[in-house]
C-alpha cells in the first residue's frame, strides 16, 4: 500500500509561544515527536541530524533556496542538507522574474549536482516569489525539462498559491488544480496548506472546532490523495506530507495574520485531519 510520511515545518515553530520566550531547537524537535510526527523539515544544520536521532524521528527532510543564488553554489548547498540526514529535499528556485527556459536549465544543473553527491532526491517547490509562482510557469518548466531530459520533473505542490492565483472555490479545487495528475503522481512531497481563493492560509480551528474553510480544504486533500494513490508506480512508495502552517511575523508580513491561532497548535490538529483524509483516500 502507499504509504505517508506526515512532516513537520519547524517553520510553524518560529516565535513559539512568543518571540521572547522561544522554545530552543530540542524543544522543539521534542514537541515535533510528541505530536505524531515522522519527521521534519528546515535548512538543516547538524543539531538537526542529532535531535532527530535522540528523538527517533525517521525523516528529515532538506531545503534549499537559490534566490538570486549562483548555480556555483549548487553543491554545496546540496551537500550541507545531505550531511544533515536529508534525502529528501525541498528546493525554492531563482526569482519571480526568472524565465522558465533560464529556471529549467538551473534546475537540471541542480540535479546534475545532487547525481553527483547521491543518495538525496530533489523537489522543486511551487512557491510565491520564484519561478514556479504561476501555474503557467510551473507547468512551462516541466515542458522545457521533459523535453531537454526525456524525463518527468519531481515537483513539491504546494497548491495554496495556484489558488490564490486563480481566484478559486471549494467547488473547483479539484478540478483546476489537479488537471496536470501524472505529475501530481510524480511527486514524492507534498505542503498542504488550507487556503481558498482569496486567502494562502486560512485558520484550522475555530472556537475549538474545524474551521469551515479548513473542512472544505480538507476535502481537497482527499481528492489530491486518491490521485497520488491511484498511480500503479506509487504502490509501495511514500509521500511526505508538510501541513504547512505559517508563524506570525512582526508588522503583519506573515502567514499568519492578526487574530488566527497560532501556526503550531493549527498544524498539529492539521496533521491529525491529513492523516484522516489519506484514510478517506
Amino acid at each position: 500500500m502507499p504509504h505517508i510520511a506526515h512532516i513537520a515545518n519547524l517553520w510553524s515553530l518560529v516565535n513559539h509561544p512568543s518571540a521572547a520566550k522561544q522554545w530552543s531547537l530540542e524543544k522543539k524537535i521534542k514537541a515535533v515527536k510528541a505530536a505524531g510526527f515522522d519527521g521534519f523539515t528546515t535548512g538543516l544544520t547538524p543539531e538537526c541530524g542529532i535531535l532527530a536521532k535522540k528523538y527517533g524521528l525517521k525523516h528529515v527532510l532538506g531545503f534549499v533556496s537559490t534566490s538570486s543564488g549562483d548555480p556555483k553554489d549548487f553543491a554545496k548547498r546540496i551537500q550541507s542538507q545531505k550531511d544533515a540526514g536529508a534525502v529528501q529535499i525541498n528546493v525554492q528556485l531563482d526569482d519571480h522574474d526568472t524565465l522558465p527556459a533560464l529556471a529549467t536549465k538551473h534546475w537540471i544543473a541542480m540535479e546534475k549536482e545532487a547525481a553527483k553527491i547521491g543518495g538525496v532526491v530533489l523537489s522543486l517547490e511551487v512557491h510565491r516569489d520564484c519561478c514556479t509562482e504561476t501555474p503557467e510557469k510551473t507547468y512551462e518548466i516541466a515542458r522545457l525539462y521533459k523535453k531537454a531530459t526525456g524525463k518527468m520533473i519531481k515537483i513539491n505542490f504546494d497548491f495554496s498559491h495556484f489558488s490564490v492565483v486563480k481566484h478559486l472555490g471549494p467547488g473547483n479545487y479539484a478540478e483546476r488544480l489537479l488537471d496536470h495528475p501524472a505529475l501530481v503522481q510524480n511527486g514524492e512531497q507534498s505542503h498542504c496548506r488550507p487556503f481558498n481563493g482569496h486567502h494562502c492560509q486560512v485558520p484550522v480551528t475555530y472556537k475549538g472546532k474545524l474551521s469551515d474553510e479548513a473542512k472544505s480544504y480538507l476535502d481537497f486533500c482527499v481528492a489530491l490523495f486518491r490521485v497520488w494513490k491511484a498511480a500503479p508506480k506509487n504502490k509501495n512508495r511514500t509521500l511526505y506530507v508538510c501541513p504547512e502552517m505559517g508563524p506570525y511575523h512582526e508588522g503583519g508580513a506573515g502567514y499568519n495574520i492578526s487574530g488566527l491561532p497560532p501556526a503550531w497548535p493549527d498544524a498539529v490538529v492539521l496533521r491529525r485531519e491529513l492523516d484522516k483524509a489519506w484514510k478517506r483516500a
